[in-house]
């Protein structure tokens, strides 16, 4: 996540004085790059994944599932455990870095390990997420395990859901509902919440809707931002803590990374729907699936001004979106995009926009990059002000990397042999290794069969919009409709704008009619390439896995976890996920992502090895 120094970050009011200089630098070194990497080309088909896991610390005589709150300590033992089998030229299957919560670790796959260009390679992902499980696992006590749960259920309700157990409303949070220590100690995080606190002039303010079941009581906080029948958060922790799976895909060259950008956008809010996993805030359930809202809310560092609710004054933009969400603009070169998909004309700075294009920046990239920079830079440390912009690239990072879109378009790092990328981030983090497999494998697959048949998906971008709000609804992979092209074959004549209303199950696996379905076409691809029968079953299994899902057989995480709350013999229909439910829950997921428990309604009839 971003760029990690020692060094302590200069407080807000401080740091927003140096805001325009990081942005021209920034583009200046974006430009650099630009014009060093643009015609390049024949990069390998590269690609790696990142998951973000969780500390659980139990307490089975008090029956609580707590956050272990020592995952920096973890952190430096596995990276010195790295730093050694470095030394001695050993085999570094994976790479650690510390993650926004205190009880969070990410384990990466990239960028100095990537998985081949091959099919075959594709069958070393799930072996590679159980190793990082036990890698880490080498460094718990008896009584923790590591899980992968897309947020901690029970986060910001009152009583011990840390250890150690530390009360809310601390002088960086402010929370009224967790504690400054569940923050990661490294001082960008702390950076990060001061300046999106500092920056929006309040907290931020979350609110889910409460899913009402039979005795549910209507919800209401004192409190201005919160909102009557909504579950409400009230600290970046709440979005930031989250956990997901993400993979990152290196294209041959900045046309295909472009074009993957668009088409990745557009899937975005299908596989968020496929992938939901957080039924559950702060010990309520809720009427959502997803943690996309919140994330969104969580990273909303907009003032009154930029939100519209005051005239502009202090304040460059009314800006429409957070630094969290969907993509704003298509950017590809390629000849299927159309000027009107790109509907919702976001605001973007037009300095920024004139200098990229005067420095020979296409219009569509050049508005892309400079919305981006619309925003300020967060984390500013004044020892980095000034830098070699041939040879760095972190003024452009500080603003790239805190614009946290479903997709992210990534330059090559300055003189390195790393090509143009696309990060694709919006997928929950699942279970068990098996599904989180299955989901990185069918995004790499789908960029295949993307360039490959040359597909199109693209609709309006604003429609991209309207299908991430219905991503978010309680089951809406079984109960809504997305906005889909009928027509995906490019070069196909006829009827190849129309738009209709799918299901997930007819996006995935087709209609019977007209649309062939992506698991279909993926199918094709594979028989197209002649693979060995070994790879061909092992990547048969993780496509029919996500078939089951599509279809509704398979639940998602989200419906699975709901489904165990009001089965649970001690709730009591009111909505509310207490300390023990929360604690049989959290035994219950790690039992299954060890195989100690089976879960056909999560996993169907495959198992976990």
């Amino acid at each position: 996540m971003g760029l990690f120094s020692q060094s302590e970050p200069l407080p807000w009011e401080q740091a927003k004085k140096y805001a325009d200089h990081i942005r021209n630098q920034g583009i200046t070194q974006f430009l650099s790059i630009y014009n060093k990497t643009k015609n390049r080309e024949k990069d390998c088909l590269l690609w790696g994944d990142e998951i973000e896991y969780m500390i659980i610390a139990y307490d089975d005589e008090d029956k609580n599932a707590k956050l272990s709150l020592k995952a920096s300590d973890i952190l430096h033992e596995l990276q010195k455990e790295t730093e050694e089998a470095s030394k001695k030229d050993e085999a570094i299957e994976a790479l650690w870095q510390p993650e926004y919560a205190a009880f969070m670790i990410e384990g990466v796959r990239i960028p100095g390990v990537p998985y081949g260009n091959t099919l075959k390679s594709l069958l070393r992902v799930e072996q590679n997420m159980k190793l990082r499980r036990k890698i880490v696992s080498k460094y718990l006590g008896p009584n923790e395990s590591i899980i992968t749960l897309s947020n901690y259920p029970r986060l910001g309700c009152p009583g011990r859901f840390s250890e150690p157990h530390h009360e809310p409303f601390g002088p960086k949070l402010k929370s009224l509902f967790v504690p400054d220590e569940i923050l990661n100690p490294h001082l960008r995080y702390h950076a990060l919440s001061d300046s999106v606190i500092n920056r929006r002039g309040s907290n931020v303010a979350i609110n889910i809707p409460i899913f009402h079941d039979k005795k549910s009581s209507n919800l209401f906080h004192d409190c201005e931002e919160a909102l009557p029948d909504h579950i409400y958060m009230d600290a970046t922790a709440f979005g930031g803590s989250c956990c997901c799976l993400q993979t990152t895909i290196q294209a041959c060259n900045i046309r295909e990374a472009r074009k993957l950008y668009d088409q990745l956008a557009i899937l975005s809010p299908i596989m968020l729907a496929l992938t939901a996993a957080t039924p559950i805030w702060r010990g309520y359930l809720s009427d959502m699936d997803c943690r996309w809202f919140a994330l969104m809310n969580a990273a909303d560092d907009r003032t009154k001004e930029e939100r519209g609710l005051e005239p502009l004054k202090n304040d460059r933009f009314v800006i429409n979106k957070s630094r969290a969400g969907s993509a704003a603009y298509y950017i590809s070169s390629d000849k299927t995009l159309k000027t009107e998909y790109n509907d919702i004309h976001s605001v973007y700075d037009r300095s920024i926009y004139k200098k990229l294009v005067d420095n020979g920046v296409d219009e569509l990239l050049a508005r892309h990059v400079s919305y981006l920079f619309i925003r300020d830079p967060l984390v500013v440390l004044e020892e980095s002000l000034h830098q070699n912009d041939e040879s760095s690239s972190n003024h452009f990072e500080n603003i790239q990397s805190t614009n946290w879109q479903s997709v992210r378009f990534k330059p090559p790092p300055p003189n390195s042999n790393i090509g143009w990328r696309v990060e694709f981030r919006c997928m929950e983090v699942q279970i068990t290794d098996f599904e989180n497999s299955a989901f990185a494998i069918f995004i790499v697959l789908l960029t295949r069969i993307i360039l490959s048949y040359d597909l199109n998906f693209y609709i309006p971008i604003s429609k991209v919009d309207e299908n991430m709000v219905i991503a978010y609804k309680r089951d809406a992979l079984n109960t809504e409709n997305f906005w889909f092209r009928k027509n995906i074959f490019a070069n196909c004549d006829g009827g190849e704008d129309e738009l209709e209303q799918m299901t997930i199950n007819e996006i995935i696996n087709g209609n019977g009619k007209e649309f062939p379905g992506l698991i279909n076409i993926i199918f094709q691809y594979l028989e197209s390439m002649n693979i060995d029968i070994e790879t061909r079953y092992h990547l048969g299994k993780y496509l029919e896995f996500i078939r089951g899902r599509a279809s509704g057989k398979i639940q998602t995480a989200a419906t699975w976890i709901r489904n165990f709350v009001r089965s649970h013999p001690n709730y009591n229909h009111d909505s509310i996920v207490s300390q023990e439910i929360n604690y049989d829950l959290i035994k219950m997921v790690d039992g299954i992502q060890k195989g100690q428990v089976k879960a056909p309604e999560l996993l169907g009839e495959f198992k976990i090895q």
